[in-house]
């Protein structure tokens, strides 16, 4: 027999504010995407029609290069997150979950790589 009550059983098996920083983290990183994404849309919508060399001019300015890779890089960081958390929510099985996760950060890490060595790539062409 017990005599424990069920919050004192409870106790000592987690916090549950340990969500908290990751909540607000993907909170503050769609408020940053959101004039970065005001900004990227607008901006391909007056490249329309723009040949390699005029886009090549417009990412070799410096603060143009910049924000890109701020971009890019909020963007996937909060992918990360968002599958993050779709991946620890609905994928049962401890090696599963794990290696799911592992798989999902190198991938977007790549991306990132990726995607930044383009745009350097790109603003340093000559």
């Amino acid at each position: 027999m017990k005599l424990r009550s069920p919050l004192g059983q409870a106790r000592g098996l987690g916090s549950a504010k340990s969500g908290t920083h990751h909540w607000w983290i993907q909170r503050l990183s769609s408020v940053a995407l959101v004039p970065l994404c005001l900004w990227f849309v607008f901006s391909l919508a007056c490249m329309s029609g723009a040949d390699y060399s005029t886009v090549q001019a417009w990412v070799a300015q410096p603060w143009v290069a910049v924000t890109l890779i701020l971009f890019l890089s909020a963007m996937l960081y909060h992918s990360q997150l968002g599958v993050q958390v779709v991946i620890e929510d609905y994928v049962h099985g401890e090696f599963l979950r794990i290696a799911s996760l592992v798989m999902m950060k190198f991938a977007h890490v790549a991306l990132a790589a990726a995607g930044i060595f383009a745009v350097l790539k790109v603003a340093f062409a000559q």
